[in-house]
């Protein structure tokens, strides 16, 4: 079967192409409804990575934050209608110490090989998730990048030592809003604080215990743990400023992306003994157990209808650009595309 793709060609240039859509007895069909752009899609489509990087990777169809509804199953998993999320990450060999985003042979949807913008996707059942009834799918479209803030708390839990009576979070962007936000739905015994630059944004962390401006943290403020949510050329500032407020033996969990090398205070990770956690994408289990957090908050989809930004509603290629571009100039929140096409 034929299947519409659509493939970043070069800098903010789409391209339709027809690749055969892989039909057989092990493999879901699945057509996208909603998709939601991530920094990492701006990336490419305003040609911000390396040339070389560029060169290697394009045309490939980008997006990796995406729902949809089943519309073949031939392996009885799910039922025709079911509406999902799918699983941008696909692993190739079973490892029992690595997980699965982070072997070297696992590929990801929309980083080497085509992501979620096509009329139709393949995929087999493990890469997909059923979604709860009547969820918002405007807020189920940026279930992906939910999930990677879960799965950084999780690694958080099983490093960082028992004393978490206080945890720090620096960005007020939406990995801050998510990140913040689940910490407290999953520990509320914990004091969250949030540090950020822009005091409009800290204002819709009502969920959490506190907010600062950077500039504006007390000199004796203290943490036990932190996250850092910004990346980018303030990583560093970030970094350093989370080392300089953790108390001894504390954790600092990285979640924010930057393209350069990063200076930060050794001599004062070494003095602390502290310890520091990368975190990169996300696996089914964390997809699975994020679900089941859904379920357990529902409260939990009402904060994140406050990080929907723009709905583009998609039925031809020029909508896709015109939401691509939006989405550069957006003030907050998630740019949607409703998929029409």
């Amino acid at each position: 079967m034929l299947n519409a793709v659509y493939q970043l060609k070069k800098t903010r240039q789409f391209e339709m192409v027809f690749k055969d859509l892989e039909i057989d007895k092990e493999h879901v069909i699945v057509r996208p409804t909603h998709m939601s752009i991530c920094n990492a899609d701006q990336r490419y489509y305003q040609g911000l990575r390396p040339k070389e990087v560029m060169k290697e990777k394009l045309p490939m169809a980008l997006i990796h934050e995406a729902v949809g509804t089943v519309v073949y199953d031939p392996t009885g998993t799910f039922e025709m209608g079911d509406f999902v999320v799918m699983i941008p990450n696909i692993p190739q060999e079973e490892d029992e110490i690595i997980s699965e985003n982070y072997r070297k042979t696992s590929k990801f949807r929309a980083s080497g090989t085509d992501g979620f913008l096509q009329e139709y996707i393949a995929a087999k059942p493990d890469r997909v998730v059923l979604l709860p009834q009547g969820i918002n799918p405007l807020v189920a479209a940026f279930t992906e990048i939910v999930s990677v803030s879960y799965h950084a708390i999780d690694r958080f839990c099983q490093t960082a030592h028992s004393r978490r009576n206080r945890i720090g979070v620096w960005g007020d962007g939406n990995v801050g809003y998510i990140t913040s936000l689940l910490l407290k739905m999953m520990f509320p015994e914990i004091e969250v604080y949030v540090m950020g630059v822009n005091e409009s944004k800290l204002h819709d962390f009502t969920f959490v215990d506190g907010t600062y401006l950077v500039n504006e943290i007390p000199d004796d403020f203290e943490i036990d743990h932190g996250f850092e949510c910004v990346g980018g050329h303030a990583a560093h500032r970030v970094i350093n400023q989370i080392i300089d407020y953790i108390n001894p033996e504390g954790t600092i969990a990285i979640l924010g992306v930057t393209e350069d090398p990063v200076p930060i205070h050794t001599r004062m990770i070494l003095e602390k003994g502290l310890r520091m956690i990368g975190s990169s994408r996300s696996g089914r289990v964390d997809f699975v157990n994020l679900i089941a957090l859904y379920e357990k908050h529902p409260e939990m989809i009402d904060y994140l209808e406050n990080i929907v930004g723009e709905q583009i509603v998609v039925r031809e290629m020029k909508d896709i650009v015109r939401a691509f571009e939006k989405d550069i100039h957006k003030l907050i929140g998630k740019t949607i595309m409703v998929w029409e096409k």
